[in-house]
């Protein structure tokens, strides 16, 4: 009996922030649509202001589960954001939190609105997000997808692919691609600032026996399995990133070298101190209350209140289909 209450209170865990993750999916969507309807013949900076705070309130509410409900630490090495840049975001690829990650820098720099991803391909048919994500999307996981210590096949590709480029083979990280990264670059260069140059390690992700496991799932992160998250930032000026293609394959690469050192010292350093760890000072940084907490009560209130009339009920269960097959038939039509 207790085993079964321990094992109910640790799927409700996840349960609560899923549902309610999931059950404002189409007061957004309407929230979005309306305004979208509203700015067609408005200036597209009236709709691109209002479209980036409706995106920040949503995504201040997914922070609130992940950061404040699971009471994670958050601790930031190296070139710590302060000032609002344009920036393209690189980073190590190894979780379906990882999007999450990036969210977390963004609001500690008041620039959560205006975060972009390159998504996988297969992700803009998510239900009624999927048609949104499409058509916004900048973080870049070179890696192209998540790196998995039980996958021995993909880590072992990778390294032969790398071994036949000459290039270094690394063993935390994947072989970078270098595509999206070009093309990213290239597009931007003359509103860029920097590239942030990211590695994220999570702690417990190491056995018994110092090996390394399966970074944690998103519903493991809700049910608070991950207590620590150690982020180490280098700040790289534009002027620094070769702009060449044959030239900026070869500086991702060494990048990725400096990543997997960091990570090989992170788990494997033999020295306790050291390990668990990246070098240099850290700061424990605490997101505020009050940076989530009014988007998770704007957004869940005006579902609950959507909810109580049974108008409500039928448009929001007609949001959930219509909005999915809408989304759907426009992404194929874009695709």
């Amino acid at each position: 009996m207790l085993l079964s209450l321990v094992l109910h209170m640790y799927s409700m865990c996840c349960v609560l922030p899923a549902a309610v993750l999931l059950g404002t999916a189409p007061t957004y969507v309407l929230a979005w649509g309306a305004w979208r309807l509203l700015s067609a013949f408005l200036p597209s900076r009236f709709y691109q202001a209002v479209d980036d705070r409706l995106y920040c309130i949503y995504q201040s509410m997914v922070l609130f589960f992940f950061e404040n409900y699971t009471g994670v630490q958050i601790l930031l090495y190296g070139d710590l954001p302060k000032n609002k840049e344009n920036i393209i975001y690189l980073a190590n690829h190894q979780s379906t939190v990882d999007w999450i990650v990036a969210d977390i820098l963004a609001i500690r720099q008041n620039a959560l609105g205006h975060v972009r991803y390159v998504l996988k391909d297969g992700l803009k048919w998510l239900p009624l997000y999927g048609c949104y994500f499409y058509q916004m999307y900048l973080v870049i996981f070179p890696e192209g997808t998540r790196y998995n210590p039980e996958l021995t096949k993909v880590i072992s590709a990778s390294q032969t692919f790398a071994a036949q480029e000459g290039l270094p083979v690394l063993k935390h990280v994947l072989t970078p691609r270098i595509k999206a990264t070009h093309v990213a670059f290239d597009s931007m260069k003359n509103y860029l600032d920097a590239i942030y140059d990211v590695t994220v390690a999570f702690e417990g992700t190491v056995d018994d026996k110092g090996q390394r496991k399966e970074a944690p799932s998103m519903a493991e992160f809700l049910c608070k399995e991950c207590p620590k998250i150690h982020i180490h930032i280098d700040r790289i000026d534009k002027k620094d990133v070769p702009e060449e293609q044959v030239y900026m394959k070869r500086w991702l690469h060494e990048r990725f070298e400096i990543k997997d050192k960091l990570l090989i010292e992170f788990y494997d350093s033999l020295d306790p101190e050291r390990r668990n760890k990246f070098p240099g000072e850290c700061v424990n940084s605490k997101l505020s209350l009050k940076k989530t907490l009014p988007s998770f009560l704007i957004l869940s209130g005006l579902t609950a209140g959507m909810l109580m009339t049974e108008a409500g009920r039928k448009l929001y269960v007609k949001t959930w289909i219509y909005g999915t097959l809408i989304g759907c038939l426009w992404v194929s039509i874009k695709a």
